[in-house]
This record gives structure tokens, C-alpha cells and sequence, in this order.
């Protein structure tokens, strides 16, 4: 019987190997005519991805009794921060130079970097605390942090709604991907409840 495959293997692989085609697009000039812009919607729908990703594995485990997702969680997390962090530091070194008084007046005219913004700040306590030392540390408490998640997950779906050409409420627009996001965060969220509960 040939051995398993890691399931390990294959995030690692889809992360890295999303930024190192990132880069070689990047360094060869095939991200189009706005590269800055290009590489803020990829690391940023990276970010996305493999929050909900994570977001999964509770489902999966609690429906099909996969016990893997559950040992991939964290990962899954630390990846969507990682991407978090690229697609942020992109926006504020590439796109401003680090100028932070235009960065400021900038968040003040578009409501939607602020949701952006406290997503990530958000998120930062969530990787950092997501180790076995935290968990023991924190005890219920860390729980009660990281249920913090669901609240990430409104303001990036806010966030990326908000930067499209498009109104969510009246389905007008481009919507797509912000729809998706929420739809498939609702069903997750949902799935995540305990059946007793529902």
C-alpha cells in the first residue's frame, strides 16, 4: 500500500508556491500595466483563501470526523496571516513609500482600508497566540480570543466589498468575489455551530 501523502505537503506547496510565481511574475514584468495593484489583489485574495481554509476544518472534522483538518488548522491560519502581512506591507511600502501622512489622509477618504486595517490588526494576536504555549497559557481565555475569527472574517468581506466598483445591497456591480466570500463564510459559520445549538 503506497504511503499517504502529508496533507501538510500540499498547503505548503499551494502557499509558497503562490509568492515564489508571485515573485518570478513580478521580477519579469508580467503582472500587467499596475504590478503594485497586481501583487495587493494576490497577496490580499491569498490572505482570504486560506482564512476560510481554516475556518473549514472544523466543519469537516465535526461532519466527516477528519481528524487531519483539525492538525492543519493553525497552519492553514499562520499562512492567511502571512499573506495578511505581504498584502499590507505591499499597500504601505510599495503603493506609499512609507509616507505616512498621505497613508493617513488616504485610510480618512476610503472607509474600506479601515475595515482592512482592523482586520489585520486582528488578525496579528490570533497567529501569534494560536501555539500549544498560548492555548495552555490563556485557557478558556483562548477560546474567547480566538472566536475573534468570525469578527476578521466580517470586516475582510466589508473590506473587500467596499473596494470593489459595486454595491453589495443592491447586487450591482462587481460583487462576485465579495458575495462568494460572504456566502461561503455565513455556511461555514453556520456549520462551525454545535447541532444542538442550531
Amino acid at each position: 500500500m503506497p504511503a499517504r501523502i502529508p496533507l501538510s505537503w500540499p498547503i505548503h506547496a499551494y502557499a509558497w508556491g503562490g509568492l515564489l510565481l508571485l515573485l518570478f511574475q513580478a521580477l519579469s514584468g508580467h503582472l500587467g500595466p499596475n504590478p503594485i495593484q497586481a501583487l495587493e489583489l494576490r497577496t490580499g485574495r491569498g490572505a482570504v483563501i486560506f482564512l476560510l481554509l481554516s475556518l473549514a476544518c472544523t466543519p469537516l472534522h465535526r461532519l466527516f470526523g477528519w481528524q487531519e483538518a483539525l492538525r492543519q488548522r493553525r497552519r492553514l491560519g499562520l499562512y492567511a496571516l502571512l499573506y495578511a502581512t505581504l498584502h499590507a506591507l505591499i499597500f504601505i511600502h510599495l503603493d506609499y513609500g512609507l509616507a505616512w501622512s498621505t497613508f493617513q489622509q488616504t485610510v480618512l477618504e476610503k472607509p474600506y482600508l479601515i475595515f482592512g486595517i482592523s482586520a489585520f490588526l486582528l488578525l496579528v494576536p490570533l497567529g501569534a497566540t494560536s501555539f500549544d504555549t498560548w492555548k495552555q497559557r490563556l485557557g478558556r481565555n483562548w477560546k474567547r480570543l480566538h472566536r475573534l475569527v468570525y469578527l476578521v472574517l466580517l470586516l475582510v468581506v466589508v473590506h473587500v466589498a467596499l473596494s470593489q466598483k459595486g454595491n453589495l445591497l443592491t447586487l450591482q456591480g462587481q460583487i462576485l468575489r465579495p458575495l462568494v466570500y460572504a456566502v461561503t463564510g455565513g455556511l461555514l459559520l453556520f456549520l462551525r455551530i454545535p447541532r444542538r445549538r442550531r
